[in-house]
């Protein structure tokens, strides 16, 4: 009897797991001090105005110091993780320019070919809004505005310089720094 007892304690707590982690499968999972871009390995923490982060059905994550490098990532996940797929992701989350709040990438514009660089140069930069997305052009320069859907592995930018964070390229190639 006391068996029993044991092996239903134990099949309840494994539910119980199981359950929490069906739960919050797909929320945004702050990044640790540990956690490196899978794509070029920089730590991603350093970064938090640029954070992008997919999360898997099973409650893992990768985590990625902007979105072009998630992007990549999302277009060739076993490339980097071998044991995903893209069926695999619960929720994609990106930081949006403006708040700099975690927000899922169905709900924001990916601004390209803007003046504003993230930590690895050239950047899909996360607007949401419509009227902040046409300020967000005009103000930066923006040559198109796509929605998370609507990109394509062409549309990402390739290896640029690498830049500080927040920073932008004035008309004459100089550095500034953005106000977010």
């Amino acid at each position: 009897m006391k068996h029993k007892r044991i092996t239903v304690m134990i099949f309840a707590l494994l539910a119980a797991v199981w359950l929490l982690e069906a739960v919050h499968a797909g929320e945004f999972i702050e990044p640790s001090k540990e956690d490196k871009c899978p794509v070029c390995g920089m730590f991603v923490y350093k970064y938090p105005k640029w954070v992008a982060e997919i999360i898997f059905k099973d409650g893992t994550y990768a985590a990625f110091d902007g979105p072009k490098d998630m992007l990549k990532y999302y277009f060739n996940v076993p490339k980097y993780n071998k044991s995903k797929t893209k069926e695999d992701i619960a929720e994609i989350y990106v930081t949006e320019y403006y708040t700099t709040g975690k927000v899922k990438a169905g709900d924001v514009n990916f601004v390209l070919g803007s003046e504003v660089y993230g930590p690895m140069g050239m950047e899909l930069v996360p607007v949401k809004g419509k009227k902040e997305t046409e300020t967000f052009m005009k103000d930066h320069k923006g040559k198109r505005a796509l929605s998370f859907d609507e990109i394509k592995p062409a549309d990402i930018p390739g290896k640029g310089k690498m830049h500080h964070q927040g920073q932008e390229k004035s008309k004459q190639g100089e550095m500034k720094e953005h106000g977010m």
